[in-house]
């Protein structure tokens, strides 16, 4: 359920604008601050009740898990919070780009790319966070002419902001610096031949 083969990754076909800010999906999953073992014993306790903040809980956990090398620990925990999510739940959205970003990190980056677009499945939103994360997804894919398409869409969108990689540390503060230079490699190849619309 949660990966896929690369070959099935069908992303839609960049839109004009993307202009949504998508706070539902990009704002970080907490059921309660803090990053340290009494946190995370206070959110498996959330977890067991199974309450209100329950699916957030997972979503931290899966994360902190993630992060700290238990990979295998926390896709099953990504998968609880996924079957215990509906598909018309906003918290859907979040959990995709969430994991994606988790398994970019961690080099997986056809499933994250295939999470990316599981994120934007289905709404009606335009997420401004679409074309510049797809470009880089894209690019490390290999899917270099997609990912040319994808940064032409930033670049319609806010023309000022994304025509000089110099400008990538204010826009994308959480990004790494090794993916804010594969990103600069995407704006390269995107200046040398930037492609007509549409």
């Amino acid at each position: 359920m949660l990966a896929t083969t690369a070959g099935a990754q069908t992303l839609p076909t960049p839109a004009e604008f993307y202009f949504d800010a998508d706070t539902r999906t990009v704002t970080p999953l907490v059921a309660i601050e803090g990053d340290d073992d009494q946190t995370h014993a206070k959110l498996m306790q959330l977890v067991d009740r199974n309450g209100r903040n329950a699916e957030q809980a997972r979503a931290q956990l899966a994360r902190a898990l993630m992060r700290s090398g238990r990979e295998e620990t926390g896709r099953a925990m990504y998968a609880q919070a996924f079957d215990a999510t509906s598909n018309r739940s906003p918290l859907r959205s979040a959990l995709h780009w969430h994991f994606a970003w988790d398994l970019y990190r961690l080099g997986h980056h056809a499933e994250a790319l295939d999470q990316w677009r599981q994120a934007l499945d289905g709404r009606l939103v335009r997420p401004s966070w679409a074309p510049p994360t797809l470009a880089m997804a894209l690019w490390s894919n290999g899917r270099r002419d997609e990912a040319v398409q994808w940064y032409a869409a930033a670049v319609r969108t806010e023309p000022t902001q994304w025509n000089d990689p110099a400008s990538y540390p204010a826009l994308l503060p959480d990004w790494t610096e090794a993916e804010r230079r594969t990103l600069a490699e995407v704006f390269a190849a995107w200046r040398a031949a930037p492609p007509a619309w549409p």
